[in-house]
C-alpha cells in the first residue's frame, strides 16, 4: 500500500447512513427550537400548498383552452400551422439522430479506453427533463382536438427513431448527421418561411421568444468572443474599441436599445433598406447580450494559468494556436456557469420585446384578458402564472443541463 493510499484511508470520512426516521430528528427536531421552526414553515408550506391546490381544481382554464394558440404561436396564419409541425417534427428527428450518435462516439471512446459504457436510460432522460414533460402534458390537457397529442406523440416517436438510428451509423454517416444539426436552424426557418411561408415578422407567443432568445445566443457569441479577445490584444486600436464597446453597451438598459432599434434605427438607413421590426430587436438583442458575453469569456481566459500559454510557446505553437487549442477549451470550460446564466437571461429578457408592440407569450397573455368574454374578471391570476411557468421550465431545464454538463467536465475540481 502506497503513502497515498494510506492517507487517502487515514482521512477519508466515513460515510453513515440515516434512516428516514433518524435524519429527520437529527435535522428538523434537534431542539425544542429547531422543531418550533419546523413546526412553523410546516405549518406555512401545508397552508399554502391547500391554497395552490385548491385554486388549481376550481379555476376555470377557458381563456387558456380558448387562447393556447395564440401563447403558442401568436398571430401565426391558421392556414399555416402545418409549418410550425414539420419544423417541430424535424427538429425532434435531428435532436435524436444527434443524440445516438453521440451515444455511439461515446462507446467508441470507451471501448478504445477500456472501460465500461453504461448507455443512457428512458429514466434518466425522464429524469433529467421532467419539467418539460410535464409542461407538455399541461399543453395537451389545454387543447380542444387529438391534432396537438398526434403530433407530440409524432415527435417523441421520430426522437426515438433518429437516436436508435444515430446510435447505428457508420462514423462518416455519423459526420453528416453532426452536419446537419449545424445547419438545422437555417432548415427549421425554411420550413416555416420558404415557399410561401410566413416570415419572423408574422411570429408571436413563445414561437418569438425562442427564436429570439436562439437566434440571439447563436449571434451574440461569436461576438462576444471576437470582443473577449480583442480586450486582450495588445494592439492598442483593437484593446480600446473593444473595451468602449463594451463599457457602453453594458452602461445602457436593454429596453434602451429595443427602443431605439424599433424607432430610430430606420432612421439612419436609406427607406428601402430598413430591416423589419423583428430585425431590428434582434440587433438590438445582439449587441447587447454580445457585451456581457464577452466579459464572461474574458473572465474565463483570466483563469488560465500563465504556465500554459508559456508551455504552449515553448513547443513552439503559434500564438493562434496557443489560443485556440490551450486556452480558449480551458477558458470556455470555466464559464459554463456564467455563460448559461447568461442565456437564461437573455431567454427571461425576450419578454421586453413586448414594449415596441412585439406579440411575445408575455403580452399576449396580458391581452388575453381583454377579449370581450373574458374582459374585466381578474383572470390574470391564471394568464400571469402560465406564462411564468413556461419560463420556469426555460430556466429551470438549462439550468439543471448546465450543472450536469459541469459535472461531466469536471468544473471547478483540480
Amino acid at each position: 500500500m502506497t503513502v497515498a493510499e494510506v492517507e487517502t484511508t487515514d482521512t477519508a470520512r466515513p460515510v453513515q447512513r440515516l434512516s428516514p426516521r433518524q435524519w429527520t430528528r437529527r435535522h428538523l427536531f434537534r431542539t425544542w427550537y429547531d422543531a418550533l421552526i419546523t413546526a412553523g414553515f410546516g405549518a406555512l408550506f401545508a397552508w399554502v400548498l391547500v391554497g395552490v391546490v385548491r385554486f388549481l381544481l376550481t379555476a376555470d382554464y377557458t381563456i387558456l383552452r380558448l387562447n393556447l394558440t395564440l401563447f403558442m404561436l401568436g398571430s401565426f396564419p391558421r392556414n399555416q400551422l402545418h409549418r410550425p409541425a414539420a419544423a417541430l417534427l424535424l427538429i425532434a428527428l435531428a435532436v435524436g439522430l444527434a443524440a445516438g450518435a453521440l451515444s455511439a462516439q461515446r462507446r467508441e471512446i470507451a471501448a478504445v479506453a477500456g472501460l465500461p459504457y453504461r448507455p443512457g436510460r428512458t429514466r434518466e432522460v425522464v429524469r433529467r427533463f421532467w419539467p418539460a414533460l410535464v409542461l407538455v402534458v399541461i399543453f395537451l390537457a389545454l387543447t380542444e382536438t387529438i391534432t396537438p397529442t398526434l403530433l407530440a406523440v409524432g415527435a417523441a416517436a421520430l426522437g426515438f427513431a433518429g437516436t436508435w438510428l444515430g446510435k447505428r451509423l457508420p462514423e462518416n454517416a455519423r459526420k453528416a448527421s453532426w452536419a446537419f444539426l449545424l445547419v438545422l436552424p437555417l432548415a427549421v426557418y425554411f420550413i416555416l418561411a420558404g415557399w410561401g411561408g410566413v416570415g419572423w415578422r408574422g411570429w408571436g407567443g413563445l414561437h418569438l421568444n425562442l427564436f429570439l432568445t436562439f437566434a440571439g445566443i447563436l449571434l451574440a457569441f461569436p461576438l462576444g468572443l471576437l470582443l473577449a479577445l480583442g480586450r486582450r490584444s495588445s494592439l492598442p486600436a483593437v484593446r480600446t474599441l473593444s473595451v468602449a464597446y463594451i463599457e457602453f453597451i453594458r452602461g445602457v438598459p436593454l429596453i434602451t436599445l429595443l427602443l431605439m432599434g424599433a424607432f430610430a434605427l430606420g432612421l439612419f438607413l436609406p427607406s428601402g433598406l430598413a430591416p423589419g421590426i423583428v430585425t431590428r430587436v434582434l440587433i438590438a438583442i445582439t449587441l447587447f447580450e454580445s457585451a456581457y458575453i464577452a466579459e464572461v469569456v474574458r473572465g474565463g481566459l483570466q483563469a488560465v494559468p500563465r504556465g500554459q500559454v508559456e508551455a504552449a510557446q515553448a513547443l513552439g505553437l503559434s500564438p493562434w494556436k496557443v489560443m485556440r487549442l490551450i486556452v480558449l477549451p480551458q477558458a470556455l470550460r470555466a464559464t459554463i456557469p456564467a455563460m448559461v446564466g447568461q442565456f437564461i437571461s437573455l431567454f427571461k429578457d425576450t419578454t421586453l420585446v413586448g414594449v415596441v408592440g412585439l406579440p411575445e407569450v408575455l403580452s399576449v397573455g396580458q391581452d388575453v384578458n381583454t377579449q370581450p368574454q373574458f374582459l374585466a374578471q381578474g383572470l390574470e391570476r391564471l394568464t400571469l402564472p402560465f406564462a411564468g411557468l413556461i419560463f420556469w421550465v426555460g430556466s429551470y431545464t438549462m439550468s439543471r443541463e448546465a450543472r450536469r454538463l459541469e459535472r461531466k467536465l469536471g468544473v471547478g475540481e483540480r
